[in-house]
């Protein structure tokens, strides 16, 4: 076998080997992602303190005693665009209850994230995750996620994907104090 073959063949396997670790790599992560949750129903929901679009800060310690609707977004999510009238509408029926929206956006822009809120009238608090230090604290993967958090700030259910009114609806039930 000459020289050059020799060095082709080691730069094929070379390549091989690398496309094959990336493959284990992603199937092991794929198949292992809800155990490395880092926040999961059960466990005490984090501390933070986020800013809202009037420059008020928001801590979710500060909720305590209160059920709170925590949903991680973005404004180009098309689910995410989709249920924000529906946390709009049921945060409506649901906040003289003791059930809280705190909807944090996800490293977009103050501009971003108030036209977003402007357009859909949200009246809920839209506070922002510039340095998505929230989403890592909270292991957030996929967009829209939301964890319901109890009066005792114990996460109840973690719902990763779109909503329909309807569970929006029994999800504020579920938390309701």
């Amino acid at each position: 076998m000459s020289k050059r073959k020799k060095k082709r063949l080691l730069i094929r396997v070379s390549i091989l080997s690398v496309l094959i670790a990336a493959v284990v790599y992603t199937l092991y992560s794929t198949l292992t992602d809800d155990e490395r949750m880092l926040v999961k129903a059960g466990d005490a929901a984090p501390d933070f303190e986020l800013t809202d679009l009037n420059g008020e800060t928001h801590r979710l310690s500060d909720y305590k005693g209160q059920g709170v609707f925590l949903n991680f977004w973005g404004t180009w999510c098309k689910p995410c665009e989709k249920e924000m009238p529906y946390m709009e509408n049921q945060y409506q029926e649901y906040k003289d209850e003791g059930v809280q929206i705190l909807a944090v956006n996800v490293g977009e822009s103050e501009f971003q994230v108030a036209n977003f809120a402007n357009e859909y009238n949200l009246s809920f608090p839209v506070v922002r995750d510039a340095q998505k230090d929230v989403m890592y604290a909270y292991s957030i993967g996929p967009l829209p996620t939301t964890l319901l958090v109890n009066p005792e700030g114990e996460v109840v259910k973690v719902i990763k994907g779109e909503m329909t009114e309807e569970m929006v609806a029994d999800y504020m039930e579920m938390i309701k104090p």
